[in-house]
This record gives structure tokens, sequence and C-alpha cells, in this order.
């Protein structure tokens, strides 16, 4: 496996973005979780612009983290950095990752 510097931690980063996504999907929803408590938490519009903001930002986080990783280990050169840095991150907001 690839990467190391820093533990694999960019990886928590994607998750929390991951689920910070499924809070907003679910923020509306109806039903009960197992422990008698109603699955949606009906936060406001303006909350919830700002949880996806806030996705946005972790996950471009997460990507720089990880190509940051591959750089220091040996996995990528400065060229290649750039390159995948660029594409990555172009890709994320094109909604491609």
């Amino acid at each position: 496996m690839s990467g190391g510097h820093f533990d694999y931690k960019q990886y928590d980063i994607f998750e929390i973005a991951r689920e910070i996504e499924r809070l907003i999907k679910f923020n509306n929803a109806d039903g009960v979780s197992e422990w008698g408590q109603r699955n949606g938490r009906d936060y406001s519009d303006e909350t919830i612009t700002k949880f996806k903001i806030a996705v946005d930002i972790l996950s471009q986080a997460a990507i720089m983290a990880q190509r940051i990783d591959w750089l220091v280990c040996g996995d990528d050169g400065e060229e290649t950095f750039h390159r995948c840095w660029d594409e990555d991150l172009k890709n994320l907001l094109a909604g491609d990752l």
C-alpha cells in the first residue's frame, strides 16, 4: 500500500465528509431508529448549506493530504504530484470522485 506519512488519516477526512453527506441526505427522513429516535434531524436550509460547504472543503482537504502523502513517501514525483493534484480537484468539482 502506498503512502503512510500521515498514518492514512486522510481516509478519516474522507469518511467525515461522507458522514456529513449522509446527514444531509437523511435530514428530513421519517422513521425511527432502533433507539426510538427520529431518523431526520430537520436542520434548517441555512445549516444544510453550511454542511454542504463543509463536505466540499473536507473532500478537497482529503485529496490534498493524499497527494502530499504520496509525494513525501516517494510514491509520486513532483510532476505527478502537480498533475494529479489538479486532476483530482477538477474531478471532485465535476462530481467524478
